[in-house]
């Protein structure tokens, strides 16, 4: 029986109070050699037995690559697997939801429409769930690489009604989650004070991602009002620390408001 994963993220909010989502980089499991990592598949199978989903996904990769890094992912995961996509070409039939992000903190055509335009046929091809997805980039203090290859500006960490309004705007155009992302690898995480300010502004779930160090920031981010805590980078330093993200995840019940 083929999985709703949108009404299966819902119904993690519920229940576990926030959800806990992983994200795993192909190309920065390639540029690894082995003997310094775990094999990919026992990653996976560790991750899935912690978070919620894992999401695959980064601002570059090659689509057969790809391809073959999701089929690897679905293959060894016990949660759903979603393609944050980085591109049009980061489509693949073997997962089980695309996020159908726009880039709405950006703008550049290509990555407020372009890139999903060309990624529709496929998505409809390979019969994809689509969950939209408003992206919203966070100024960081660093030049990420989804800010190189999108050449665009982030929203600036004080501005709050900038990122309050752009929510908003996200939110009326019939997006199902906003994501606030500060970049991956990145040393400032997306300010609690600006989740909160969109917390109270908004009424769709709140995903944030980049800069998440410590299991008491992510905790953090869920008592400020994020829906969902998105880590990676640290879980791909320090694969143990898996299951104390996930303690700190889940013990805080958010509010009523989801």
């Amino acid at each position: 029986m083929k999985i709703v994963v949108y009404s299966y993220l819902k119904k993690i909010c519920k229940q576990k109070g926030a959800g806990f989502l992983v994200l795993i980089d192909p190309n920065k499991e390639k540029l690894k050699v082995q003997s310094e990592k775990l094999k990919v598949e026992e990653k996976i199978r560790r991750i899935s037995k912690e978070a919620d989903a894992i999401l695959v996904g980064g601002s570059t990769a090659d689509p057969e690559e790809f391809t073959r890094f999701v089929e690897n992912v679905k293959e060894n995961s016990e949660v759903p697997v979603i393609i944050f996509p980085g591109s049009s070409v980061q489509v693949s039939q073997y997962a089980d939801a695309i996020f159908f992000t726009s880039l709405v903190s950006g703008r550049n055509p290509d990555y407020l429409i372009g890139e999903q335009v060309k990624a529709a046929p496929i998505i409809k091809k390979f019969n994809i769930e689509t969950i939209p997805v408003g992206y919203i980039l966070v100024e960081s203090g660093s030049l990420t690489s989804v800010l190189y290859i999108s050449n665009t500006f982030p929203i600036p960490r004080d501005k709050y009604n900038i990122a309050r309004d752009t929510a908003l705007a996200s939110e009326y155009l019939g997006m199902k989650f906003v994501y606030f992302d500060a970049g991956s690898g990145t040393k400032l995480s997306v300010p609690s004070d600006l989740i909160k300010e969109v917390k109270n502004y908004i009424s769709i779930p709140i995903i944030v991602g980049g800069g998440i160090r410590t299991p008491e920031q992510a905790e953090e981010k869920i008592k400020a009002g994020a829906s969902f805590v998105v880590v990676g980078s640290r879980i791909e330093e320090d694969p143990e620390s898996i299951k104390e993200f996930a303690k700190a995840i889940h013990s805080k019940k958010v509010g009523s408001k989801q």
